[in-house]
């Protein structure tokens, strides 16, 4: 927990259930008091099982957070949980992160001139319950991009091209593959605060 200015009401922090760097500097510039409890879940298994009984692609990203929240939920009696997750689809194919640079690359170069939707959700849960939730869209626009500019921007970005969907940070060099973009800048970067701050004031955790 960092931060002095506060506008969390609860009687304990937080506890943010996911290893997000972003989404913790999001929470914590917002004035909410924030302790992070990382998940241990099967992400690929639960989207396997989501999209077998026929859930969309974008809902995987409900799905995981779900998830994520519930399995955290029960070593923090009492406590308010929030998780989130994210979903990229392109014409109906879902995205994930790249493992490393070549197949950043390569998932760079699949979307390259065309659109695709990030899928942002959250859940909150209390002793093993859920009690909150919300997800929000947002549609971008890759331009077209050369296989020279492709590598150059792989290996410029570096790491950060294999931290999130999609292969890009909007935040950094990744603004430099786009040619538009529609929707909310929370929840291209992961959580969709406007919606988790409505629901947090509809519980009265916050003024």
């Amino acid at each position: 927990m960092t931060g002095q200015a506060t506008f969390w009401r609860g009687d304990t922090p937080l506890v943010l259930a996911s290893g997000s760097a972003t989404r913790l500097q999001l929470l914590e510039a917002g004035g909410l008091q924030v302790e992070v409890i990382k998940p241990v879940v099967d992400e690929r298994a639960i989207e396997a099982e989501y999209l077998a009984m026929g859930g969309p692609p974008a809902g995987v990203a409900a799905a995981l957070a779900e998830a994520k929240a519930l399995s955290v939920s029960p070593v923090a009696p009492g406590r308010i949980v929030l998780s989130a997750d994210q979903m990229l689809t392109c014409e109906g194919r879902p995205f994930h992160k790249p493992d490393d640079a070549s197949a950043a690359h390569r998932q760079i170069a699949a979307l390259a001139g065309r659109q695709h939707e990030l899928t942002s959700a959250f859940v909150l849960a209390r002793d093993g319950n859920v009690i909150g939730r919300g997800a929000s869209s947002a549609t971008l626009a890759m331009r077209p991009l050369t296989q020279n500019f492709i590598e150059q921007y792989v290996a410029q970005a570096g790491r950060a091209a294999t931290m999130s969907v999609g292969g890009y940070q909007l935040e950094g060099l990744g603004i430099h593959l786009f040619e538009a973009i529609e929707g909310d800048h929370f929840t291209i970067l992961g959580l969709p605060m406007l919606g988790l701050l409505a629901t947090l004031r509809a519980l009265d955790l916050i003024p």
